[in-house]
């Protein structure tokens, strides 16, 4: 099936440059919401997602409050993307499982975040290798 990735149509952005996307599976509403991500944000959420198709090419994608999840069926989501003023938040929400966990806590002791600000804090090596972890772990269940 193919995918336009360059048209954004009249989508708004919400608080931080978060585009508003209506809830959906599969790789068109995901698709939607990248190309919606404005300027370097959108480059460091395309580079996720082809991380992600990659090194888990099985995984499963949904937009899910306005965030895209990457899961696995039968184990959950392992990651959402969500855009704000300084920054992406890469939500790992198996991070706590993770060797070494990515660097920022959270209140759920399960999830662990990366905040990117620009594209060359992405170190490849490592995201591959959390999302290889990631997509093998027990994820959040609400598939």
């Amino acid at each position: 099936m193919a995918t336009d990735h360059g048209s954004t149509g009249d989508v708004k952005l919400l608080a931080g440059g978060n585009p508003q996307i209506p809830k959906g599976d599969g790789d068109g509403p995901v698709q939607a919401y990248l190309a919606a991500m404005p300027d370097w944000k959108g480059e460091i959420g395309r580079h996720l997602d082809d991380l992600v198709n990659e090194v888990a090419p099985e995984a499963r994608k949904a937009v899910r409050w306005n965030s895209p999840f990457y899961g696995v069926e039968g184990n959950g989501w392992f990651l959402s993307l969500h855009c704000f003023t300084k920054y992406v938040k890469v939500t790992w929400l198996n991070g706590a499982q993770l060797d070494p966990p990515p660097p920022v806590t959270s209140k759920d002791e399960r999830v662990r975040y990366s905040n990117i600000a620009t594209l060359d804090e992405i170190d490849d090596d490592q995201v591959r290798d959390w999302i290889r972890q990631a997509a093998q772990a027990p994820g959040d269940p609400l598939f």
